[in-house]
């Protein structure tokens, strides 16, 4: 069957979660607890095809308000396909982008408003939730923090990433301050390579004096008479 999330089309197979079938399309919905659902990075909204799936288990009820229930916000590292139809998702950050493309204030107050209630509203239980989990054995904090430092790169490109295409004008910013620390680099690299006498430079930088291409060397013919 074919899902879709941010409206680009995915294959999945009953019994899938919705985090896996994303990860398995390359359509990446954030995961930086690595679906031990205790960071709500991969939160979605379902826009299309909740009865396709699991109904919310006491994991998602601990961090998700009943309005956000209600807008069919569900988390994907626990929201199971349970059977083949149509079934649209949009996750967090292309909501939050299309609101920022779209110069939607009142629909980004609504959102605002919506998230602080949730995170006001559902942070005890949240909380509650994951003692609770560790207590019992259901969590482990030593895997859950591997999960979370493997889960960290992909969330940073994620997210810069989304930054780009909702701000493209930024990229010319970010392109001019790369090129300005590679030029800040290769200066004190220079001086360094000055004050050692050749012998030392900066990793990653380009040396002036020692980077130069070979002169070309001038051939002169003598013949003897």
């Amino acid at each position: 069957m074919t899902i879709y999330i941010n409206d680009r089309p995915c294959e999945a197979q009953v019994g899938d979660l919705l985090l896996n079938a994303a990860k398995r399309n390359k359509s990446h919905i954030g995961y930086i607890c690595g679906g031990n659902a205790i960071c709500q990075s991969c939160f979605v909204y379902v826009l299309e095809g909740a009865d396709c799936l699991s109904l919310p288990g006491e994991d998602e009820k601990a961090f998700i308000s009943d309005k956000l229930f209600a807008e069919g916000g569900r988390l994907a590292c626990r929201t199971t396909i349970v059977k083949e139809g149509t079934i649209r998702m949009l996750t967090r950050a292309e909501k939050f982008r299309r609101i920022v493309l779209g110069l939607n204030a009142p629909g980004f107050i609504t959102y605002a408003q919506t998230i602080g209630y949730n995170v006001t509203n559902k942070l005890p239980s949240g909380v509650s939730s994951i003692v609770s989990r560790v207590q019992s054995g259901r969590l482990n904090p030593v895997d859950s923090l591997g999960k979370i430092a493997s889960g960290l790169g992909p969330a940073s490109q994620l997210a810069m990433n989304n930054f780009i295409e909702t701000f493209p004008f930024m990229q010319a910013p970010l392109d001019m301050a790369g090129s300005t620390a590679k030029g800040a680099l290769d200066t004190a690299s220079g001086a360094l390579c000055s004050v050692s006498g050749g012998r030392l430079h900066l990793p990653g930088s380009t040396c002036a004096t020692h980077d130069k291409p070979a002169e070309a060397v001038e051939r002169i013919t003598i013949s003897a008479k």
